[in-house]
């Protein structure tokens, strides 16, 4: 592998840590990975398990997410063709799981994180701590927001996934994609390389590879058109712009204008099935 960057953890332990570029995967890799990562997600700043409202930048991500929840139940949906079981891998503090029991689905979910399942529990929603808590049970879709990039030992992970999915399921995976604009314009400070916590960095052609791997395909690719804002605001903070909303506005305008040709969004949202 070949140094792609040089970056550091930003939001918490401000180490500097390095992206090597995987040649097979065309898929960056964060080095050093620490054994322990439990450290570098305790954080009032991260809001996926805290539900924190205090800021600003906290009151718009949540009000896109009541937005973006509604839209990823509504894809959900559109993949069942047996009953309606899910499975959230990574379910965070259990708002998508929710929504998603309130329209009809049965639910389970995924989440390592003691505090994070705590608030999910506040919620109603109880969440496994593993995936090797689930035994004999195959879902109709499964869902992972923004967690592929965190989870260790990836290719047991996939392969895990693969064994819980129905032969006829679905498997919806959002992640941050390196080629896009933002990415590409905010280098060192961009948000979503997020590193240690991202352990690896993804474009459409490392996914396509990494699940053909695992005997399953890559059927549809949808853009997640807020994350080139919320992205660039949160790189605008680290690059300690004064002006970051409004410079983060414009960023995120014209990464989605640039990606609408490219397809190259900051995050997108792979269908995934199993290879017939």
């Amino acid at each position: 592998m070949k140094l792609f960057l040089k970056t550091k953890d930003f939001s918490v332990s401000k180490e500097d840590f390095e992206l090597l570029f995987d040649f097979e995967l065309e898929m960056l890799v964060t080095y050093p990975q620490p054994a322990d990562l439990t450290s570098y997600y305790n954080s009032d700043e991260y809001i996926s398990h805290t539900d924190s409202k205090t800021s600003l930048v906290d009151k718009l991500y949540h009000r896109v997410k009541r937005f973006s929840i509604k839209k990823k139940i509504q894809l959900a949906e559109n993949q069942i063709v047996k009953s309606k079981k899910l499975l959230d891998f990574g379910a965070g503090t259990g708002d998508f799981l929710a929504k998603a029991a309130s329209k009809g689905f049965k639910i389970s979910g995924i989440e390592p994180n003691i505090r994070a399942r705590a608030n999910a529990e506040k919620k109603g929603v109880k969440l496994y701590k593993d995936a090797t808590e689930i035994q004999n049970e195959q879902f109709d879709v499964i869902t992972l927001w923004h967690v592929l990039e965190h989870l260790p030992d990836l290719d047991n992970q996939i392969e895990r996934l693969n064994n819980l999915l129905d032969d006829n399921g679905t498997l919806l995976v959002a992640v941050p994609n390196y080629r896009s604009y933002d990415a590409k314009h905010y280098g060192s400070h961009w948000a979503a390389f997020d590193v240690p916590r991202h352990l690896w960095h993804f474009s459409k052609t490392s996914i396509i590879r990494l699940f053909d791997k695992h005997n399953m395909e890559v059927v549809s690719i949808k853009p997640m058109l807020f994350d080139a804002f919320y992205v660039s605001i949160l790189s605008e903070k680290y690059k300690g712009s004064k002006m970051f909303l409004i410079k983060a506005f414009f960023i995120g305008l014209w990464s989605n204008v640039k990606a609408y040709f490219s397809k190259e969004y900051s995050s997108l949202i792979y269908i995934i099935k199993k290879r017939k």
